[in-house]
Protein backbone atom coordinates (compact mmCIF):
# COMPACT_ATOMS: atom_id res chain seq x y z
CA UNK A 1 0.00 0.00 0.00
CA UNK A 2 1.05 3.76 -0.51
CA UNK A 3 2.81 5.12 2.65
CA UNK A 4 0.41 7.53 4.83
CA UNK A 5 1.36 10.99 4.48
CA UNK A 6 1.43 12.76 7.92
CA UNK A 7 -2.39 14.26 9.61
CA UNK A 8 -2.55 17.32 7.37
CA UNK A 9 -5.72 19.77 6.93
CA UNK A 10 -7.34 19.12 3.88
CA UNK A 11 -10.52 16.47 2.45
CA UNK A 12 -10.42 12.70 2.47
CA UNK A 13 -13.40 11.66 0.40
CA UNK A 14 -14.18 7.71 1.69
CA UNK A 15 -16.59 5.45 -0.14
CA UNK A 16 -17.85 1.75 0.81
CA UNK A 17 -19.08 -1.04 -0.89
CA UNK A 18 -21.26 -3.17 1.25
CA UNK A 19 -23.55 -6.17 1.69
CA UNK A 20 -26.43 -4.18 1.93
CA UNK A 21 -27.37 -0.69 3.62
CA UNK A 22 -28.34 -1.73 7.40
CA UNK A 23 -25.11 -0.77 8.95
CA UNK A 24 -26.77 -0.37 12.26
CA UNK A 25 -27.79 -4.03 11.62
CA UNK A 26 -26.29 -7.30 9.74
CA UNK A 27 -24.86 -5.89 6.78
CA UNK A 28 -20.65 -4.65 6.91
CA UNK A 29 -18.55 -2.80 4.44
CA UNK A 30 -16.71 -4.89 1.95
CA UNK A 31 -14.37 -2.70 -0.10
CA UNK A 32 -13.24 0.67 1.41
CA UNK A 33 -11.35 3.45 -0.56
CA UNK A 34 -10.04 6.88 0.58
CA UNK A 35 -8.78 9.77 -1.55
CA UNK A 36 -6.88 12.65 -0.28
CA UNK A 37 -7.44 16.39 -1.50
CA UNK A 38 -5.70 19.50 -0.60
CA UNK A 39 -7.96 22.80 0.85
CA UNK A 40 -8.07 23.75 -2.83
CA UNK A 41 -9.56 20.44 -3.93
CA UNK A 42 -6.27 18.59 -5.56
CA UNK A 43 -6.33 14.96 -5.57
CA UNK A 44 -3.02 13.92 -4.03
CA UNK A 45 -3.45 10.57 -3.24
CA UNK A 46 -5.21 7.62 -3.12
CA UNK A 47 -6.13 3.85 -0.98
CA UNK A 48 -8.21 1.30 -1.44
CA UNK A 49 -8.80 -2.50 0.19
CA UNK A 50 -11.09 -5.44 -0.15
CA UNK A 51 -12.50 -6.27 3.37
CA UNK A 52 -13.45 -9.83 4.85
CA UNK A 53 -16.87 -9.41 6.49
CA UNK A 54 -16.99 -13.20 8.13
CA UNK A 55 -20.45 -13.35 6.16
CA UNK A 56 -21.83 -13.85 2.57
CA UNK A 57 -21.56 -10.75 0.27
CA UNK A 58 -25.30 -9.53 -0.60
CA UNK A 59 -25.64 -8.42 -4.10
CA UNK A 60 -21.69 -9.88 -5.97
CA UNK A 61 -24.14 -8.80 -9.43
CA UNK A 62 -23.92 -5.08 -8.56
CA UNK A 63 -20.49 -4.81 -6.65
CA UNK A 64 -18.72 -7.58 -8.41
CA UNK A 65 -16.67 -9.01 -5.52
CA UNK A 66 -16.18 -12.98 -4.91
CA UNK A 67 -15.87 -14.78 -2.35
CA UNK A 68 -12.47 -15.62 -3.55
CA UNK A 69 -11.03 -12.60 -3.23
CA UNK A 70 -12.60 -11.87 0.27
CA UNK A 71 -11.21 -14.63 1.57
CA UNK A 72 -7.78 -13.46 1.42
CA UNK A 73 -8.86 -9.98 2.62
CA UNK A 74 -8.10 -8.10 5.68
CA UNK A 75 -10.96 -7.64 8.36
CA UNK A 76 -11.70 -4.20 9.56
CA UNK A 77 -10.05 -4.15 12.55
CA UNK A 78 -6.91 -4.81 10.86
CA UNK A 79 -7.43 -1.68 8.25
CA UNK A 80 -8.75 0.69 11.33
CA UNK A 81 -5.25 1.65 12.37
CA UNK A 82 -4.24 3.23 8.95
CA UNK A 83 -8.07 4.26 7.89
CA UNK A 84 -8.08 6.53 10.79
CA UNK A 85 -4.03 7.72 9.91
CA UNK A 86 -5.84 8.56 6.77
CA UNK A 87 -8.52 10.49 7.95
CA UNK A 88 -7.54 12.02 11.14
CA UNK A 89 -7.53 16.10 10.75
CA UNK A 90 -9.18 15.88 7.44
CA UNK A 91 -13.46 16.35 6.41
CA UNK A 92 -14.52 13.67 5.61
CA UNK A 93 -16.33 13.45 2.44
CA UNK A 94 -18.78 11.36 0.93
CA UNK A 95 -21.47 11.21 -1.82
CA UNK A 96 -24.60 10.26 0.14
CA UNK A 97 -22.39 10.87 3.13
CA UNK A 98 -25.42 9.49 5.88
CA UNK A 99 -24.87 6.20 4.12
CA UNK A 100 -20.87 6.01 4.40
CA UNK A 101 -20.67 7.84 7.50
CA UNK A 102 -23.47 5.00 9.08
CA UNK A 103 -21.24 2.68 7.64
CA UNK A 104 -17.40 4.07 8.87
CA UNK A 105 -19.05 4.50 12.12
CA UNK A 106 -20.90 1.18 12.68
CA UNK A 107 -17.58 -1.01 11.49
CA UNK A 108 -15.29 1.84 13.66
CA UNK A 109 -17.42 1.13 16.95
CA UNK A 110 -17.07 -3.18 16.52
CA UNK A 111 -13.60 -2.25 16.44
CA UNK A 112 -14.13 -1.15 19.78
CA UNK A 113 -12.53 2.37 18.31
CA UNK A 114 -13.27 6.11 19.76
CA UNK A 115 -12.43 8.60 17.43
CA UNK A 116 -12.11 11.34 21.12
CA UNK A 117 -13.34 14.03 18.78
CA UNK A 118 -16.26 13.90 16.04
CA UNK A 119 -15.65 13.74 12.73
CA UNK A 120 -16.41 16.49 10.57
CA UNK A 121 -18.23 15.57 7.29
CA UNK A 122 -19.66 16.88 4.15
CA UNK A 123 -22.17 15.34 1.12
CA UNK A 124 -21.80 15.80 -1.87
CA UNK A 125 -24.89 15.13 -2.55
CA UNK A 126 -26.61 17.46 -0.64
CA UNK A 127 -23.77 20.22 -2.49
CA UNK A 128 -25.41 18.93 -5.65
CA UNK A 129 -28.86 20.39 -4.56
CA UNK A 130 -27.37 23.98 -4.02
CA UNK A 131 -24.92 23.98 -6.59
CA UNK A 132 -26.55 21.76 -9.45
CA UNK A 133 -30.32 22.65 -8.66
CA UNK A 134 -31.45 19.19 -7.59
CA UNK A 135 -29.18 16.40 -9.40
CA UNK A 136 -28.48 13.73 -6.90
CA UNK A 137 -26.78 10.69 -7.86
CA UNK A 138 -23.41 10.56 -8.25
CA UNK A 139 -23.35 9.61 -12.09
CA UNK A 140 -26.22 12.77 -12.79
CA UNK A 141 -23.53 15.14 -11.06
CA UNK A 142 -20.41 13.56 -12.62
CA UNK A 143 -22.05 14.37 -16.13
CA UNK A 144 -23.15 17.65 -15.29
CA UNK A 145 -19.27 18.70 -14.79
CA UNK A 146 -18.11 15.94 -17.33
CA UNK A 147 -16.35 13.45 -14.70
CA UNK A 148 -15.61 10.24 -16.02
CA UNK A 149 -17.53 7.71 -13.94
CA UNK A 150 -15.94 4.63 -15.79
CA UNK A 151 -16.79 1.27 -13.63
CA UNK A 152 -19.27 2.23 -10.83
CA UNK A 153 -19.79 0.05 -8.04
CA UNK A 154 -16.06 -0.19 -7.48
CA UNK A 155 -15.11 1.95 -4.61
CA UNK A 156 -12.22 3.58 -5.87
CA UNK A 157 -13.64 4.10 -8.95
CA UNK A 158 -17.17 5.82 -6.91
CA UNK A 159 -14.64 7.67 -4.07
CA UNK A 160 -11.91 9.38 -7.38
CA UNK A 161 -15.45 10.80 -8.61
CA UNK A 162 -16.55 11.91 -5.85
CA UNK A 163 -13.41 13.47 -4.72
CA UNK A 164 -13.05 15.07 -8.24
CA UNK A 165 -16.84 16.19 -8.01
CA UNK A 166 -15.97 17.96 -4.82
CA UNK A 167 -13.06 19.80 -6.39
CA UNK A 168 -15.39 21.59 -9.18
CA UNK A 169 -17.56 22.54 -5.98
CA UNK A 170 -14.57 24.19 -4.44
CA UNK A 171 -13.44 25.65 -7.27
CA UNK A 172 -16.82 26.91 -8.33
CA UNK A 173 -17.18 28.16 -4.69
CA UNK A 174 -13.49 29.34 -3.94
CA UNK A 175 -11.37 28.00 -1.51
CA UNK A 176 -11.84 30.79 1.09
CA UNK A 177 -15.77 29.42 1.69
CA UNK A 178 -14.28 25.93 2.99
CA UNK A 179 -11.88 27.41 5.04
CA UNK A 180 -14.12 27.70 8.61
CA UNK A 181 -15.02 23.76 7.58
CA UNK A 182 -11.78 22.31 7.31
CA UNK A 183 -10.35 23.98 10.58
CA UNK A 184 -13.29 21.94 12.39
CA UNK A 185 -11.27 18.70 11.52
CA UNK A 186 -8.93 17.70 14.60
CA UNK A 187 -6.83 14.98 14.89
CA UNK A 188 -8.09 11.47 15.77
CA UNK A 189 -6.63 9.67 18.62
CA UNK A 190 -4.92 6.56 17.48
CA UNK A 191 -5.93 2.82 17.07
CA UNK A 192 -3.97 0.60 19.51
CA UNK A 193 -5.02 -2.88 17.48
CA UNK A 194 -2.44 -4.47 14.74
CA UNK A 195 -2.05 -2.87 11.37
CA UNK A 196 -2.89 -5.20 8.47
CA UNK A 197 -1.80 -5.40 4.40
CA UNK A 198 -4.77 -3.92 2.40
CA UNK A 199 -5.97 -5.91 -0.01
CA UNK A 200 -7.22 -4.23 -3.95
CA UNK A 201 -8.94 -5.53 -6.04
CA UNK A 202 -7.21 -7.09 -8.82
CA UNK A 203 -9.58 -8.57 -11.03
CA UNK A 204 -11.74 -6.14 -11.85
CA UNK A 205 -14.44 -7.11 -15.04
CA UNK A 206 -16.17 -4.68 -16.98
CA UNK A 207 -19.50 -3.83 -15.10
CA UNK A 208 -22.53 -3.58 -18.10
CA UNK A 209 -25.48 -1.60 -16.31
CA UNK A 210 -28.70 -2.79 -16.67
CA UNK A 211 -31.56 -0.85 -18.48
CA UNK A 212 -32.94 -0.27 -14.80
CA UNK A 213 -29.67 1.36 -13.67
CA UNK A 214 -28.86 3.12 -16.95
CA UNK A 215 -32.88 4.85 -16.19
CA UNK A 216 -31.94 5.34 -12.42
CA UNK A 217 -29.03 7.91 -13.15
CA UNK A 218 -31.29 10.41 -15.00
CA UNK A 219 -34.22 10.18 -13.20
CA UNK A 220 -34.66 14.00 -12.00
CA UNK A 221 -35.00 14.63 -8.40
CA UNK A 222 -38.25 14.48 -7.03
CA UNK A 223 -37.49 14.91 -3.18
CA UNK A 224 -38.29 18.49 -1.64
CA UNK A 225 -35.25 18.31 0.98
CA UNK A 226 -31.85 16.47 2.39
CA UNK A 227 -33.74 14.12 4.38
CA UNK A 228 -36.02 12.98 1.10
CA UNK A 229 -33.18 12.88 -1.26
CA UNK A 230 -31.22 10.65 1.63
CA UNK A 231 -34.63 8.61 1.68
CA UNK A 232 -34.85 8.42 -2.31
CA UNK A 233 -31.20 7.22 -2.71
CA UNK A 234 -31.69 4.36 -0.08
CA UNK A 235 -34.47 2.78 -2.16
CA UNK A 236 -32.62 3.46 -5.54
CA UNK A 237 -29.79 1.26 -3.88
CA UNK A 238 -32.57 -1.41 -3.23
CA UNK A 239 -34.06 -1.18 -6.89
CA UNK A 240 -30.66 -2.37 -8.52
CA UNK A 241 -31.79 -6.32 -8.00
CA UNK A 242 -35.54 -5.49 -7.76
CA UNK A 243 -35.41 -6.75 -5.06
CA UNK A 244 -36.44 -5.77 -1.55
CA UNK A 245 -35.27 -8.01 1.11
CA UNK A 246 -37.31 -7.66 5.08
CA UNK A 247 -33.59 -6.49 6.06
CA UNK A 248 -33.73 -3.29 3.52
CA UNK A 249 -37.45 -2.98 4.30
CA UNK A 250 -36.21 -2.40 8.33
CA UNK A 251 -33.59 0.03 7.27
CA UNK A 252 -36.48 2.23 5.19
CA UNK A 253 -38.70 2.11 7.71
CA UNK A 254 -35.77 2.91 10.26
CA UNK A 255 -34.57 5.42 8.26
CA UNK A 256 -37.71 7.26 7.78
CA UNK A 257 -38.58 7.46 11.26
CA UNK A 258 -35.01 8.91 12.47
CA UNK A 259 -35.55 11.55 10.08
CA UNK A 260 -38.96 12.30 11.17
CA UNK A 261 -40.42 11.30 7.18
CA UNK A 262 -44.38 10.47 7.56
CA UNK A 263 -45.85 7.86 5.76
CA UNK A 264 -47.89 10.49 2.90
CA UNK A 265 -44.74 12.28 2.14
CA UNK A 266 -42.67 8.53 1.51
CA UNK A 267 -46.18 7.65 -0.28
CA UNK A 268 -45.64 10.47 -2.45
CA UNK A 269 -41.88 9.98 -2.81
CA UNK A 270 -42.86 6.75 -4.31
CA UNK A 271 -45.60 8.02 -6.56
CA UNK A 272 -43.10 10.83 -8.34
CA UNK A 273 -40.08 8.62 -8.44
CA UNK A 274 -41.85 5.80 -10.45
CA UNK A 275 -43.43 8.18 -12.84
CA UNK A 276 -39.85 9.83 -13.27
CA UNK A 277 -38.71 6.23 -14.00
CA UNK A 278 -41.49 5.87 -16.66
CA UNK A 279 -41.26 9.07 -18.30
CA UNK A 280 -36.63 8.46 -18.56
CA UNK A 281 -38.16 5.17 -19.96
CA UNK A 282 -40.23 6.75 -23.04
CA UNK A 283 -37.14 9.03 -24.10
CA UNK A 284 -36.36 6.67 -26.92
CA UNK A 285 -39.84 6.14 -27.97
CA UNK A 286 -40.22 2.56 -27.41
CA UNK A 287 -40.50 0.28 -23.94
CA UNK A 288 -40.11 -3.19 -24.51
CA UNK A 289 -41.53 -6.20 -22.67
CA UNK A 290 -38.35 -7.17 -20.65
CA UNK A 291 -38.57 -2.72 -19.75
CA UNK A 292 -42.45 -2.90 -18.80
CA UNK A 293 -41.87 -5.91 -16.39
CA UNK A 294 -38.60 -4.18 -14.71
CA UNK A 295 -41.01 -1.19 -14.18
CA UNK A 296 -44.09 -3.02 -12.60
CA UNK A 297 -41.79 -5.04 -10.22
CA UNK A 298 -41.00 -1.79 -9.08
CA UNK A 299 -44.39 -0.22 -8.86
CA UNK A 300 -44.74 -3.75 -6.41
CA UNK A 301 -41.51 -3.05 -4.64
CA UNK A 302 -42.40 0.51 -3.88
CA UNK A 303 -46.31 -0.69 -2.88
CA UNK A 304 -47.28 1.60 -5.99
CA UNK A 305 -50.88 0.35 -7.40
CA UNK A 306 -49.34 -1.68 -10.72
CA UNK A 307 -52.59 -0.18 -12.71
CA UNK A 308 -50.68 3.31 -12.32
CA UNK A 309 -47.72 1.38 -14.36
CA UNK A 310 -50.02 -0.18 -16.68
CA UNK A 311 -51.43 3.14 -17.62
CA UNK A 312 -48.37 5.34 -18.31
CA UNK A 313 -46.41 2.32 -20.63
CA UNK A 314 -49.69 2.46 -22.72
CA UNK A 315 -49.35 5.55 -23.91
CA UNK A 316 -45.85 7.31 -24.82
CA UNK A 317 -45.09 10.35 -23.05
CA UNK A 318 -44.40 12.95 -25.02
CA UNK A 319 -40.74 13.76 -25.07
CA UNK A 320 -39.75 17.68 -26.01
CA UNK A 321 -36.97 18.12 -28.22
CA UNK A 322 -34.48 21.01 -27.07
CA UNK A 323 -35.31 24.25 -29.07
CA UNK A 324 -33.35 24.65 -32.18
CA UNK A 325 -30.29 27.31 -31.70
CA UNK A 326 -31.13 29.72 -35.01
CA UNK A 327 -30.08 32.88 -35.57
CA UNK A 328 -33.03 34.07 -33.85
CA UNK A 329 -31.41 32.86 -30.80
CA UNK A 330 -30.03 35.62 -28.65
CA UNK A 331 -28.32 35.59 -25.38
CA UNK A 332 -29.11 38.17 -22.72
CA UNK A 333 -26.73 40.05 -19.76
CA UNK A 334 -26.88 37.90 -17.21
CA UNK A 335 -27.50 34.35 -19.21
CA UNK A 336 -25.21 31.15 -18.38
CA UNK A 337 -23.56 29.52 -20.65
CA UNK A 338 -21.31 26.21 -20.31
CA UNK A 339 -18.65 25.09 -22.45
CA UNK A 340 -17.37 21.42 -23.05
CA UNK A 341 -15.03 19.95 -25.40
CA UNK A 342 -11.55 20.96 -26.70
CA UNK A 343 -11.96 24.23 -28.26
CA UNK A 344 -10.27 25.99 -31.08
CA UNK A 345 -9.51 28.90 -28.38
CA UNK A 346 -8.60 27.82 -24.91
CA UNK A 347 -11.48 28.35 -22.84
CA UNK A 348 -10.14 31.24 -20.73
CA UNK A 349 -10.58 33.09 -23.81
CA UNK A 350 -13.91 32.37 -24.04
CA UNK A 351 -14.94 33.01 -20.72
CA UNK A 352 -13.35 36.29 -20.83
CA UNK A 353 -14.97 37.35 -23.96
CA UNK A 354 -18.60 36.41 -22.50
CA UNK A 355 -18.20 38.53 -19.75
CA UNK A 356 -17.34 41.01 -21.57
CA UNK A 357 -21.00 40.76 -22.34
CA UNK A 358 -22.44 40.42 -19.36
CA UNK A 359 -22.91 36.69 -19.81
CA UNK A 360 -22.19 34.07 -16.99
CA UNK A 361 -19.88 31.40 -17.82
CA UNK A 362 -20.31 28.04 -15.36
CA UNK A 363 -18.70 24.75 -15.22
CA UNK A 364 -21.79 22.23 -14.92
CA UNK A 365 -25.09 21.90 -16.64
CA UNK A 366 -28.00 23.05 -14.61
CA UNK A 367 -31.66 24.01 -15.34
CA UNK A 368 -30.67 27.34 -15.44
CA UNK A 369 -28.05 27.29 -18.51
CA UNK A 370 -29.11 28.63 -21.26
CA UNK A 371 -26.80 27.42 -23.21
CA UNK A 372 -24.07 24.83 -24.44
CA UNK A 373 -21.12 25.71 -26.27
CA UNK A 374 -19.28 22.71 -27.46
CA UNK A 375 -16.65 21.44 -29.88
CA UNK A 376 -18.83 18.96 -31.62
CA UNK A 377 -22.54 19.72 -31.16
CA UNK A 378 -23.09 16.30 -31.61
CA UNK A 379 -21.01 15.55 -28.40
CA UNK A 380 -21.66 12.36 -26.14
CA UNK A 381 -20.63 14.33 -23.17
CA UNK A 382 -21.69 13.93 -19.79
CA UNK A 383 -22.54 17.72 -20.31
CA UNK A 384 -24.25 17.50 -23.40
CA UNK A 385 -26.53 14.98 -22.31
CA UNK A 386 -27.54 16.58 -19.61
CA UNK A 387 -28.51 19.52 -21.61
CA UNK A 388 -30.45 17.16 -23.93
CA UNK A 389 -32.35 15.94 -20.52
CA UNK A 390 -33.39 19.71 -20.01
CA UNK A 391 -34.28 20.82 -23.15
CA UNK A 392 -31.18 22.96 -23.20
CA UNK A 393 -29.82 24.15 -26.86
CA UNK A 394 -26.61 22.75 -27.68
CA UNK A 395 -24.17 24.84 -30.56
CA UNK A 396 -20.71 25.09 -31.62
CA UNK A 397 -17.82 26.79 -30.94
CA UNK A 398 -18.37 28.89 -34.66
CA UNK A 399 -22.09 29.83 -33.43
CA UNK A 400 -19.84 32.15 -30.76
CA UNK A 401 -17.31 33.03 -32.67
CA UNK A 402 -19.89 34.69 -35.06
CA UNK A 403 -21.35 36.88 -32.85
CA UNK A 404 -18.84 37.65 -29.96
CA UNK A 405 -15.77 37.93 -31.16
Amino acid sequence: MTSIPAPSSGFATIDFETTGFYAEGTDRAIEISVVHSEPDGTITGQWETLINPGRDLGRQDIHGISAREILRAPQFTGITADLVDLLSQRVVVAHNASFDMRFLEAELGRAAYWAGVPFVSICTMRLARTHLGGSSTLADCCAAFDIDLSGAHRAAVDARATAELLGAFVASTGQSSWRDLLGQAERLAPYAGERGEWLARTNVEDYSPSFLERILDRVPDVSDSDEQAEYVALVERCLLDRYLSEHEKDALVAFAERTGLPRATVERLHRDYLAALVKIAWADGVITEDERADLISVAQLLEVPAEIVLDAVAQPVEIVEPPAATSAFVLNPGDIVVLTGEMTRARSEWEHCLREHGIVAKPAVTKAARLVVAADPDSLSGKARKARDYGIPIVGESWLAERYV
